[in-house]
């Protein structure tokens, strides 16, 4: 990573897949890139270069706070999952429904996203995804009926797809240190997951005020609604990252439509759909299920709250401190490596009967998964034709964090069945997955190197889409 701040722009991609971001970008992602390129950033213009670096700036420090909200809503779970099992009164399966309701609104939102995107374009979306969060927190926060509150989880699953899709969509698509940008941005996704239990702890131990969290999390929504109107002014990608000093070369009609198949057919969006499937399982399973493990397990206090904030807090810490580690490994192999040390800790969790060593190791484990994410998103931004990116990002992203419901419920059932000890063996078998299909994606890598060769620049400072061909 350059000695310069990531969020404040660095002048290199930091990827050891071997492609490195160009400064200018080609092929259109959506068809909502239709606007002139009049704002673009002149290289040659000091004055211009300086204003689409402080523009870039802001909009990441903008994006960020999304970032920061979009953990903060996944750190919020696990403390309060006993405390909404006791309001309620209703047992592991009932109360895994929450994450059932999530998911359906993640599919929901991965279907529609590259409709949604083409039709109304980035700035619309975003807004309209933070004002759904919004009204999620404000059902959650009044602690209604049980019905009404799966309600608000499936609009919030609906709202965290779209946004999620839209920020990743929107960094991938920057000229330089893509990598470095994503690491950061998702690191700061941990520090909301991390700080979320902290507060979120504190109200779990009222029986009659915990729903008052969500109060905090509407607040904090509606600054994130506010900075976005105000940042992104409802425009479409193109228009905001001319401004940034991105080019985006327009794509026909024909190649505009017919996209969500296109997408479909192409067989690496599978592939890390179902590795960040099974790698948002395993991340939201310890967040919502670690804290109750600890305490009818290992008999834990009401400080266990705190060890939900130990994995988020190693995760926030693994996707920035183990950067260099993943340029000096190189991403295909580190990711192996982090995987059968994740696989090594949870057996430790399962096996080693000490409060102790099971928190530390919950928050070794969040370290090592940390930057499972941004390398999954940096890989898609590199290898996919660039028309395809968002709407890929959204699915694999959509699709992928599906997961983080389908797994997390799954758990429950077995736990009201064999009790919540269960947990662990079912982790160390999701992790072993995560390593056979980083291997598929490896090999679809490639796979596809093959197929499409080493782009070449097509004119200077302009790099062709990957998966399209260069005369």
């Amino acid at each position: 990573m350059s000695a310069s701040s990531p969020l404040l722009g660095s002048h290199k991609n930091d990827s050891q897949y071997g492609s490195v971001a160009p400064p200018i970008r080609t092929g259109a992602t959506t068809s909502e890139n239709t606007s002139a390129d009049s704002s673009f950033a002149d290289p040659n213009d000091g004055h211009s270069v300086a204003n689409a670096a402080k523009k870039e700036r802001i909009a990441l420090y903008t994006l960020a706070w999304s970032f920061f909200l979009l953990g903060w809503v996944d750190g919020s779970i696990g403390p309060l999952l006993p405390a909404m099992q006791a309001h309620y009164q209703i047992g592991y399966t009932v109360i895994s429904i929450i994450f059932v309701s999530g998911c359906v609104g993640f599919v929901i939102a991965s279907v529609l996203n590259i409709y949604l995107t083409d039709k109304f374009g980035f700035g619309k979306i975003i807004v309209f995804s933070a004002i759904c969060e919004i009204v999620s927190f404000a059902l959650q926060a009044s602690a209604p009926s049980y019905p009404l509150m799966v309600l608000a989880f499936a609009i919030n699953g609906f709202a965290f797809s779209l946004q999620d899709s839209q920020c990743n969509g929107f960094v991938v698509q920057l000229s330089t240190g893509v990598d470095a940008k994503l690491g950061v941005l998702h690191a700061i996704y941990g520090l909301g997951a991390f700080c979320a239990p902290l507060v979120a702890t504190q109200f779990s131990h009222s029986p009659r005020y915990w729903s008052l969290h969500y109060l905090v999390s509407f607040g904090m929504a509606i600054v994130n609604l506010i900075a976005l109107v105000i940042v992104f002014r409802l425009k479409n990608s193109a228009d905001t990252l001319s401004e940034l000093g991105v080019r985006i070369e327009q794509t026909t009609a024909l190649e505009n439509s017919g996209k969500f198949l296109q997408m479909m057919k192409t067989p690496m969006v599978h592939v890390l759909a179902f590795f960040i499937f099974v790698y948002c399982g395993t991340e939201i399973t310890i967040g919502g299920w670690a804290v109750t493990y600890i305490l009818d397990v290992r008999h834990g206090g009401k400080a266990s709250g705190y060890i939900s904030s130990g994995f988020f807090g190693g995760l926030a810490l693994g996707r920035v401190a183990l950067i260099w580690v993943n340029e000096k490994i190189g991403q295909r192999r580190v990711i192996l490596l982090y995987t059968i040390i994740a696989i090594a800790l949870e057996i430790s969790v399962w096996r080693i009967p000490s409060l102790i060593e099971n928190a530390i190791a919950i928050s070794l484990i969040g370290l090592v998964l940390g930057p499972f994410f941004p390398i999954c998103m940096s890989v898609a931004g590199e290898v996919l034709p660039r028309r395809l990116v968002v709407g890929s990002i959204g699915w694999i992203s959509g699709f992928g964090t599906t997961g983080g419901s389908a797994f997390p419920f799954i758990t429950g059932a077995l736990a009201s069945k064999y009790g919540v000890k269960i947990m662990p063996p079912l982790l160390v078998g999701m992790t072993a997955s995560m390593l056979i299909l980083w291997l598929a994606v490896g090999f679809q890598k490639e796979s596809l190197e093959k197929k499409n060769g080493v782009p070449t620049a097509s004119a200077p400072g302009v790099v062709p889409a990957i998966g399209s061909t260069s005369s």
